[in-house]
């Protein structure tokens, strides 16, 4: 088998920033893939908490520079990099002026979520699949984590399907447990969420206008769905139930070998 390309979007990646769970995953498994002679590139959010000076951020001109859009507008993209502490490995990070520079994350210093929290996600999901094209380095596997990331498979389905560099792309989603309360507006999301070759009857799972309905468009679009977690949560049996007709597996975070067979045996079906 030539080596594997494995590209991780996720919404943080410590030591960058770490304020879930999903920060150490993305840390120890593409550095773990690494160890395996895999091909490893990672995508996150430039949320406003990550010091470029201290963590040695800069700019990638070539790659920066171009927008995608949300809704009515085009949002500019510029693309900075870093590289992984003790891991030499490359961490691409999407920024936007209008939607991460800002102090916290999700949430103001009120607590209140951001209303447009789903205008940032989407615009990440848009972002990072047009970086990895101007990167010219097709993933044989992508791999998201978590609701952020949850509109990619649908795009890699839809708009990227026939696209040299994502044609033969596998996808793997991996749950978590950060769920939020927040009901975004639905009037218009469906506007915000659409690309190429996207239709209005394609996104029903996303109705709710929530948590759930990213976790489900997430879901009913990746090739196979994990959690790292033994006990999946009573939400998301729910949506499994729902969705009976997806490859769902337990991987513990510890198990290379495990990640390893199920990249290896996704990539060979």
């Amino acid at each position: 088998m030539s080596k594997l390309r494995i590209l991780y979007v996720a919404s943080e990646v410590d030591p960058f920033l770490s304020t879930t769970q999903v920060a150490d995953f993305i840390r120890k498994l593409p550095s773990a893939m690494q160890d395996k002679g895999f091909d490893i590139r990672i995508l996150v959010p430039r949320f406003g908490l990550i010091n470029e000076r201290k963590n040695r951020l800069h700019e990638v001109v070539r790659l920066s520079g171009f927008t995608v859009p949300v809704g009515d507008s085009d949002m500019p993209v510029t693309i900075k990099v870093a590289s992984l502490p003790l891991a030499r490995l490359q961490v691409y990070f999407i920024d936007n002026e209008d939607y991460f520079q800002r102090k916290y994350v999700f949430t103001d210093k009120e607590n209140t979520f951001y209303e447009d929290n789903d205008e940032r996600a989407i615009f990440f999901c848009k972002g990072a699949l047009e970086t990895v094209k101007k990167l010219g380095w097709s993933p044989d596997i992508v791999h998201c984590s978590d609701w952020m990331t949850s509109l990619i498979p649908l795009y890699l389905k839809t708009t990227y399907k026939s696209d040299p560099i994502f044609k033969d792309s596998k996808t793997v989603f991996s749950v978590f447990d950060n769920s939020f309360a927040h009901k975004f507006q639905f009037e218009g999301l469906y506007d915000k969420v659409k690309n190429t070759n996207v239709e209005d009857e394609m996104l029903g799972n996303l109705a709710s206008a929530d948590y759930e309905g990213f976790m489900k468009i997430g879901i009913e679009y990746s090739d196979i769905v994990i959690t790292t977690e033994e006990e999946v949560t009573e939400k998301f049996n729910t949506i499994f139930n729902e969705l009976p007709d997806k490859k769902f597996e337990y991987v513990s975070e510890t198990d290379i070998d495990g990640f390893y067979n199920l990249y290896t045996a996704l990539v060979g079906e």
